[in-house]
């Protein structure tokens, strides 16, 4: 049996930008736990960190999707080595001024500064969709970058903080630059896979939010975000409270190794049914998933509950991005594919925040009815959107496309 994970690198230049794009998409895991790592070592404050965190991914949920649509008109290798020297200058400025010990207000300016980072996994898409698109080896390419942004999160974090526990403070945050800088670099060099620059039509102005097709996916993409941030938080109060806080780093792995082993199996399936149902059933099963968490009783169970809930994050992630490269406009589609990306970003934060604040006033366990409430507000949009979606796509199932 063929592995249709090999026959899409067969594409000259394709393992070449896909490595560059893992290691470009990186600081994106690392960048933000870092900061709060660096801040909460030199000012003992987690507000502070908290909020110079948060202005860092506010920041950068707002500018990627801009720098998206800045690269759908003027193509990868005009536009990310300038935003991404932008990004690296103003995240070494952070690391300076906390060094040198400046007002507060220089942090969030800097944080601000180091949010001009693009969104390397939907420029790595956007390279598969030009080489494979129309083919199902485009599903299969899509698989495996549900899968690496999984991998990101796994590794990253961990690297990010061990670096400035271990080295010295600013130790993780630096590396994330580093990785930025050599990542992009080697990315943008390749320029025989660099997509081209569709012509824009008149009807094709503005941004690719006025299509109520990608505002449902959007706000569905941003309530698995809200999961994923929930959980995250809960986890680790829960594993604190049950006297392992060591347990909390292995239940997280162990819920985004379910959703990889599954995105990857989901990669090789040629299944017969239109995009829009697929999503719906994704979404279904994803709201239904995370309900086992409201009994759990132990790590134990918390670590099976995890690994059920993570199960089908990676095929719905996989099917909203095929939804994407159906409905938008092909001089759109790195636009598109980022604001899926910044609504999870957007999800998790927002996860992280109610899920804290729900802990701290009712406890460790009742923080997961945040998480089923997002699963609920997102098949509710699921649900609602998917006569629009079926209306907004071409006839096309994973078998065919």
């Amino acid at each position: 049996m063929a592995n249709p994970y090999r026959e899409i690198f067969s594409a000259p230049g394709s393992k070449a930008f896909c490595a560059a794009g893992l290691i470009a998409r990186m600081p994106i895991s690392m960048t933000g736990i870092g900061i709060i790592t660096l801040l909460a070592q030199l000012h003992g404050s987690y507000w502070l960190a908290g909020a110079v965190a948060a202005t860092f991914a506010l920041a950068m949920a707002l500018i990627a999707p801009q720098i998206s649509r800045w690269v759908d008109r003027y193509g990868q290798g005009r536009v990310l080595p300038g935003v991404t020297a932008l990004g690296v200058g103003g995240l070494l400025a952070l690391l300076l001024c906390s060094h040198l010990g400046t007002p507060d207000w220089t942090l969030f300016v800097s944080a601000a500064l180091a949010g001009f980072i693009p969104s390397m996994p939907a420029m790595v898409r956007a390279r598969w969709t030009e080489l494979y698109r129309g083919s199902p080896k485009l599903h299969t390419a899509f698989s495996l970058e549900s899968v690496l942004d999984e991998v990101s999160f796994i590794v990253g974090p961990p690297i990010s903080v061990g670096l400035s526990v271990a080295v010295f403070p600013q130790a993780g945050p630096l590396a994330a630059a580093i990785l930025l800088a050599i990542g992009v670099t080697a990315f943008v060099m390749q320029r025989k896979t660099e997509p081209p620059v569709h012509p824009r039509s008149t009807e094709h102005h503005g941004t690719v939010l006025r299509q109520r097709a990608v505002v449902i996916l959007l706000m569905v993409l941003l309530g698995m975000g809200t999961i994923v941030g929930t959980v995250d938080v809960v986890s680790v109060a829960f594993a604190q409270q049950q006297g392992q806080p060591a347990a909390a780093s292995i239940v997280l792995s162990v819920y985004a190794l379910g959703s990889c082993i599954v995105g990857l199996v989901f990669g090789t399936l040629k299944l017969n049914m239109p995009l829009p149902k697929l999503f719906l059933l994704g979404a279904l099963a994803t709201a239904i998933a995370v309900v086992p968490l409201m009994w759990v009783n132990s790590i134990t169970t918390l670590a099976v509950a995890m690994f059920v809930a993570g199960l089908f994050f990676a095929p719905t992630l996989i099917t909203a991005m095929g939804l994407v490269e159906n409905i938008v406009p092909a001089a759109k589609l790195t636009e598109g594919l980022t604001w899926m990306i910044t609504g999870l970003g957007i999800g998790v934060a927002l996860g992280a925040v109610v899920g804290g604040w729900v802990i701290d006033a009712y406890g460790a366990q009742a923080g997961f009815t945040v998480s089923l409430a997002a699963g609920g507000g997102m098949l509710l949009f699921a649900i609602s959107g998917y006569r629009l979606l079926q209306n907004s796509t071409l006839p096309r199932t994973l078998a065919t496309h």
